[in-house]
């Protein structure tokens, strides 16, 4: 590289101008003597499937290698289009073309909904997204900047046998940019995924193997330099992997990076000596009681109603006795603070306004009955209670015997011992039977969910991935974690079952392509289908794998609606076809037409976004006009609200439910949205849309 600069220097005539640029490059060398150097390789374009063929696009050809030139549309005649060529034209089937846009020009982003899951009440739904990652990580920026608790991500590993693609080209072992085209490929999409951590308490894992380990530490050491970053060794494989006559790997290797002040969560299990933990080394007695308040920025009293209910007080203020009706006044200030003069615990946040409890009150009558729920602590100066109760895995280790009841507390809470009261924080090497890829949370459960251990060869265990993420956010039931590398689906399964576990709401976000495997690619092509063709598209792996996954997971029926046979094992045995009481949503990816948003025939598209930021919970608001076919002026959910024409304001915060906690304003003058804003209550988040869209969802320019 440095030899190639020198000689493009020399071809620069003006010689004070090349001194200057000499001077410039030589500081740019000496700035990073140490560390990791690669080159960027940017790619120049990126492909739009099913975006419309116009005049003026810029087209290549379907299945066509991923360095052909564009060609400029110079017409379109019905299903045709005309192409520029060297000596003229050439007339092509518009079908037989894709659009490309080169990098930094600015495209539009959109979601389509291709259906859901619901069988999780009112809890936020996950989120499965079929497209490029890198697009949908900045479509991502829109929805959830600033908000994910965890990334978990496990990136194609590079080995060389041709298991991913660079600018729409398969990576090979004979490339001699290997591994700098990985290291370019994988710092744009971790650039996006650092601005998407709560940057006060988050925590990033990337596994890997041996191929890039030591360049992905370096890596991560220069992106992340403010965070604790540890690598786990997890082994996967006791029979071990020979290469080249080496070393036989049993291994492969997880980064944990804790941003700000995260830390590493206790697990019940010792992962190093694959046995329960509980001895003096592993760590400490304790039953984790959680609090009965629900935390977070948003969680107040207008978002869930129904779970602001007060909790009817002995007269000592200790036992739990009842619970009352939810309020429904308007000034929080005249709520009762006694029943028949007992008193009353209200779910008061620390700012002084009301919020939600975690539990519906009969459940929490429930748990009180039993034991499992109690008054820890009050505050006379402020009136208020902590309530603490059992989490779900708990309750059923007790139950089930696991774990055993000593006795009671003076507050009436159950004292208990057995080996799920005690938690570790994990040692950096994990060799237990759970994380084995060909056992029973891998293979053996990939074949068990979809029938065909072929469809996904490699899959990671699940109780890998549930560990990896518990030591992130199991002690944050809420939590947001994302996946852009999520394969077979692997870490929403995870993330439902820890939520089991514990009566969680965490919620995942899952991105992967559809990409079709080399050698499918070719099997397909020889059979004359290309991208695009349903054959082909049904041989990709969201298709193919992650969504059919998902669905069996949270469902626990096979696709011809025959309950799964088999029982999850280790920490948390149940039957499979319980499937989880869990919301998905299904979307991919699409590419707007500029022309349809600057007409408003995009709303639709964009949609889905609106309804991920303001999270993820109940319908999604798509249908821009009513019934009668006009146009709305507004519209809402329990949840959140869309004004699309400011001056109907006085309508649209009428009927906008006291619930809702995010209101989009449809404008394109910062005046009319702040005069809109002041009117709202000071709970909800207003977020501004532009008109026509166009420069809130622009990405792909060049950053």
């Amino acid at each position: 590289m440095a030899d190639e600069l020198d000689a493009l220097l020399e071809r620069v005539d003006d010689v004070g101008l090349r001194s200057e640029l000499r001077d410039h490059i030589e500081r740019l060398r000496r700035r990073r003597q140490f560390g990791l150097v690669f080159e960027s390789h940017l790619p120049e374009r990126v492909r739009l499937p099913d975006h419309p063929i116009r005049r003026g696009s810029k087209v290549v050809r379907r299945g066509s290698p991923a360095k052909e030139a564009p060609q400029e549309v110079l017409r379109v005649k019905g299903d045709k289009a005309v192409l520029a060529i060297d000596d003229g034209a050439e007339e092509v089937a518009s079908d037989d073309l894709v659009v490309v846009a080169e990098f930094g020009e600015p495209i539009y982003p959109g979601l389509r909904r291709l259906g859901s899951i619901d069988r999780g009440g009112d809890k936020p739904a996950h989120v499965v997204i079929k497209g490029e990652n890198h697009h949908a990580l900045e479509a991502l920026r829109f929805t959830h900047a600033g908000k994910v608790d965890c990334i978990y991500i496990d990136p194609p590993y590079n080995t060389g046998a041709r298991d991913w693609k660079y600018d729409n080209d398969y990576v090979d072992a004979d490339d001699g940019y290997r591994h700098s085209k990985w290291l370019a490929f994988m710092e744009r999409r971790l650039r996006i995924a650092r601005d998407l951590l709560n940057p006060d308490d988050s925590v990033l894992i990337v596994t890997i193997d041996e191929n890039e380990v030591n360049r992905l530490g370096l890596l991560l050491e220069q992106m992340f330099p403010e965070s604790s970053i540890q690598m786990v060794s997890i082994v996967i494989n006791r029979s071990g992997v020979s290469s080249g006559g080496g070393l036989s790997r049993v291994e492969e290797y997880a980064f944990f990076c804790f941003v700000g002040a995260a830390h590493p969560s206790g697990l019940p299990f010792d992962l190093l000596e694959d046995r329960p933990a509980g001895d003096a080394k592993a760590g400490r007695a304790n039953v984790r009681w959680e609090w009965l308040l629900r935390g977070g920025g948003s969680w107040y009293r207008e978002q869930r109603p129904n779970l602001c209910y007060p909790v009817v007080l002995d007269e000592s203020g200790e036992r739990i006795v009842a619970v009352g009706e939810p309020w429904s006044g308007e000034d929080e200030s005249e709520r009762p603070s006694t029943q028949d003069g007992l008193p009353l615990a209200w779910p008061i946040r620390s700012d002084g306004r009301l919020g939600i409890w975690r539990l519906q009150g009969s459940r929490l009558m429930e748990l009180a009955s039993k034991g499992y729920a109690y008054v820890s602590d009050s505050s006379e100066e402020r009136g208020t209670w902590t309530i603490r109760y059992l989490l779900g895995g708990t309750v059923k280790a007790i139950e089930s015997g696991e774990m055993e009841v000593t006795g009671r507390g003076e507050r009436g809470q159950v004292l208990v011992s057995g080996s799920q009261s005690r938690r570790a924080v994990p040692k950096t090497v994990w060799s237990s039977t759970r994380h084995i890829a060909g056992g029973a949370g891998g293979t053996q459960l990939i074949t068990t969910l979809l029938g065909d251990r072929d469809r996904f060869p490699y899959p990671k265990s699940v109780y890998a991935v549930e560990d990896s993420i518990a030591v992130a956010v199991g002690e944050k039931p809420d939590a947001v974690i994302l996946d852009f590398f999520s394969g077979s689906g692997t870490t929403a399964h995870a993330a439902m079952r820890l939520n089991r576990q514990d009566d969680g709401a965490r919620t995942s976000i899952s991105v992967t392509n559809n990409e079709v495997s080399a050698s499918d690619a070719v099997s397909l092509a020889e059979q004359g289908y290309s991208v695009g063709d349903s054959q082909w598209e049904s041989h990709g792996i969201f298709e193919h794998v992650t969504r059919p996954r998902i669905v069996a997971a949270a469902t626990g029926l096979l696709p011809d609606g025959q309950a799964i046979e088999g029982r999850y094992k280790f920490n948390d045995e149940f039957p499979i076809s319980d499937g989880f009481d869990e919301n998905v949503e299904f979307l991919e990816l699409r590419y707007l037409d500029i022309e349809d948003v600057e007409l408003d025939l995009a709303f639709e598209s964009v949609a889905p976004l609106l309804w991920m930021r303001a999270g993820g919970i109940g319908p999604v608001l798509s249908e821009r006009c009513g019934s009668d076919g006009k146009p709305k002026s507004f519209d809402c959910t329990s949840h959140y609200g869309v004004l699309f024409d400011p001056d109907r304001w006085r309508s649209f915060v009428e009927e906008l439910p006291q619930s809702a906690g995010t209101v989009y304003v449809v404008t394109d003058s910062p005046s009319v949205f702040a005069s809109v804003a002041a009117e709202l209550p000071t709970h909800v988040d207003v977020v501004r849309l532009y008109e026509n869209y166009l420069s809130t969802f622009a990405i792909n320019r060049g950053r």
